[in-house]
């Protein structure tokens, strides 16, 4: 029998109350999903979904009863979230699909635990674990998880079918927790499958992709997705660009500890054609922030490792630092990657990580003299401030900041006169 009765984050005296308060008077709840999963994987577990029989009204009447707060997080779709002690849990009654359009589905309500695994996409997320503990498994995802096989529940073909974005969830999961080859049939009905993701919304494709590109490896992920067509589904940007850099950046990143970033690997994988990246980044609704970071990188200019410190300063003044930060993340990864071979290519890494080191110490320098200086120079508002302004800092800044205010009013005014 196979239990994660003894794991700490089971015995939980919320998650105890929980299960509790569902398995009274002929109800029954039971741990659901990622937190069987990962702890069976030796993994954190962070989020707890339970899964039960009774009625979301019925789970919100005995939290009242109970004094647990109860919020109605998804209450027409069967989701209720207890928060006991500043912790959720999410509650969801048993379900069973009763249609579905390959984005969305229609579902009633249910008291069979068979019909509610088998709605589910992967067998490894269709794991219960019951009020004492015991792993209850009626879709065989205990052998998958084993042999960290991530595979469809059924039919592949006709789980994709019930919502498109299982095929990104498929080569997530297989990139957090799979092995070896991805399933055979999962594959196939993937790519397939795979025309239909341009009819889910760019939000949900981006977030699962997001997603993928944050695990801790997604390399093989990627290739198979390649190998199969479905990352030109997505990205089409990577058709001509490919993947290659992948390997030797998760190696990087692994050696010096850099945390996992999606963006960074999105960098990896698409050209740096500020165009393009602009039309993405609106393609798949991406967020300012990262649509700003893919032009900062686009805009940077190509770094050479041996240039001296006082320009390296002068390239950070005039461009986005975090911007070439990325170019040099990358340029540090491929020349690593080079490096067992290549003596060259081991003293240009060196090299640029000391410039990546600077960049963590820099702070842009602030020009001593403003538009309100000229005003009071007697310069009239307009262009001609700005161009003033414009070449008293461009040699301010060729001449690596050295010049002081006093003497940058000198010549504003001797530049004013001329």
């Amino acid at each position: 029998m196979t239990s994660v009765a003894g794991e700490a984050w089971f015995r939980d005296k919320g998650l105890e109350r929980v299960l509790s308060l569902l398995n009274a008077d002929g109800g029954e709840g039971r741990v659901v999903g990622g937190a069987v999963r990962n702890s069976l994987m030796g993994l954190p577990v962070a989020d707890i979904d339970v899964a039960t029989t009774l009625l979301p009204e019925a789970v919100v009447e005995r939290a009242g009863a109970a004094g647990i707060k109860a919020v109605p997080t998804g209450i027409v779709h069967g989701t209720v979230t207890l928060v006991i002690d500043g912790k959720p849990f999410e509650i969801t009654t048993l379900r069973r699909d009763v249609e579905t359009d390959g984005r969305r589905a229609r579902v009633a309500f249910s008291d069979d635990w068979q019909a509610d695994a088998e709605r589910r996409d992967l067998t490894v997320n269709a794991l219960y674990a019951s009020a004492d503990g015991e792993v209850v498994d009626l879709v065989g995802g205990l052998a998958d998880l084993e042999r960290r096989n991530i595979r469809f529940i059924g039919d592949a073909a006709t789980r994709i079918a019930e919502d498109y974005l299982r095929i990104l969830r498929f080569f997530r999961f297989f990139a957090y927790y799979g092995s070896g080859r991805p399933d055979a049939d999962g594959l196939r009905a993937c790519a397939a499958a795979r025309s239909k993701i341009s009819t889910l919304s760019a939000e949900r494709v981006w977030s699962e992709m997001k997603k993928l590109l944050a695990a801790a490896d997604p390399g093989r992920a990627l290739l198979w997705m390649r190998q199969v067509g479905i990352l030109t589904e997505i990205l089409p940007e990577t058709e001509k660009w490919g993947i290659d850099a992948v390997p030797a950046l998760i190696a990087t990143e692994q050696v010096l500890h850099w945390p996992a970033d999606p963006m960074l690997r999105l960098a990896a994988i698409v050209p740096p054609d500020a165009a393009r990246l602009a039309k993405l980044a609106e393609r798949l609704r991406l967020s300012k922030a990262e649509a700003a970071y893919l032009q900062a990188w686009a805009n940077a200019p190509v770094v050479k490792d041996d240039m001296s410190e006082a320009a390296f300063d002068r390239l950070l003044y005039r461009h986005e630092p975090s911007g070439v930060a990325t170019r040099l993340k990358l340029a540090l990864a491929v020349a690593r990657g080079k490096a067992e071979s290549d003596f060259e290519e081991m003293s240009r890494s060196a090299r640029l990580g000391k410039l990546l080191d600077r960049i963590a110490a820099w702070k842009k320098p602030a020009f001593p003299i403003s538009g309100a200086d000229a005003l009071a120079a007697g310069i009239p508002a307009g262009p001609r401030i700005g161009e003033l302004l414009g070449i008293l800092e461009q040699a301010w800044v060729d001449g690596n900041f050295k010049g002081d205010r006093a003497s940058l009013l000198a010549r504003l005014k001797e530049l004013a006169n001329a």
